[in-house]
């Protein structure tokens, strides 16, 4: 389980997920060039990072990825520059690394599998890279909005009573937002979340390729959403149904579906002739 992020504060994507680990009281930190320079400009004083002696970023990230257990590199198509060096560090140090291919992998996705290597790999201190917003104007919310539900899946597959810092489980469950109450409500929260390349992939889904989809984007739903807690959404989902012993990962599937349904109404690709 996650006691700690790290993150170089370089970019507005860096900062936003130090934002989150602040938004969700975990402990941050991370290594910065000396006079706290930024490709944004100075370093706001409210993110706890430490200055290096030097000016070199690059000497900053791999000293960061010797103070985490495990590096997560987010970025779209191959790995250069930064990037790259990270990862080269990341294996040289003998830590732990996911990297996590925007163009591959639809966001929601991204989140479970960040929350399985998490787990599977014992991560405790997590060192975070994402790609700039000069790639996509959108990107830091949307990386922070990945790191943020990977770390509240996380935390939600905690040992009971385990908390972080001056957190109890209970507090982590009360910042999360309202459940949904019905199938709809929940497909539009899912909408409000993703970007336009992952409404598209899914809208183009075959409705075989679903099944696939409910494993990832499945146990994102299942957590997020608390279905296992019996709440007015599974009982949404068994009267769209039609089935009254409708279980979880049934309760998941239809939310899907209906996703799917519903994008392929507004992002389905069709030729033209």
């Amino acid at each position: 389980m996650i006691k700690k992020i790290i993150s170089g504060g370089q970019t507005e994507e860096d900062q936003a997920v130090l934002d989150i680990a602040i938004k969700l009281g975990f402990p941050h930190g991370g290594w910065i060039p000396k006079g706290r320079i930024t490709k944004t400009g100075t370093l706001p004083g409210r993110y706890r990072l430490k200055e290096m002696p030097t000016d070199n970023y690059s000497e900053c990230i791999e000293q960061n990825i010797k103070d985490s257990k495990g590096t997560l590199i987010i970025s779209y198509g191959k790995l250069t520059g930064d990037f790259d060096y990270a990862r080269k560090m990341t294996l040289k140090h003998k830590r732990q690394l996911l990297g996590i291919d925007l163009n591959q992998t639809i966001a929601f996705e991204a989140a479970s599998l960040i929350k399985d290597w998490i787990q599977l790999r014992h991560i405790d201190v997590l060192y975070v890279i994402g790609p700039s917003g000069d790639i996509n104007p959108d990107i830091g919310k949307h990386t922070a909005g990945i790191v943020e539900s990977a770390l509240i899946l996380d935390l939600m597959n905690a040992s009971p009573g385990y908390s972080i810092t001056d957190f109890s489980e209970k507090d982590y469950f009360e910042k999360l937002p309202e459940t949904p109450k019905t199938v709809n409500q929940a497909v539009d929260i899912l909408i409000s979340k993703m970007v336009l390349k992952d409404k598209v992939i899914i809208a183009n889904m075959t409705y075989g390729e679903l099944v696939d989809l409910n494993s990832s984007l499945g146990a994102y739903i299942k957590n997020i959403f608390r279905l296992w807690s019996g709440n007015e959404l599974m009982e949404s989902c068994r009267f769209v149904t039609k089935n009254k012993k409708l279980n979880e990962d049934g309760a998941c599937f239809a939310i899907i579906e209906t996703l799917w349904k519903r994008l392929r109404k507004t992002h389905k690709i069709r030729v033209v002739k």
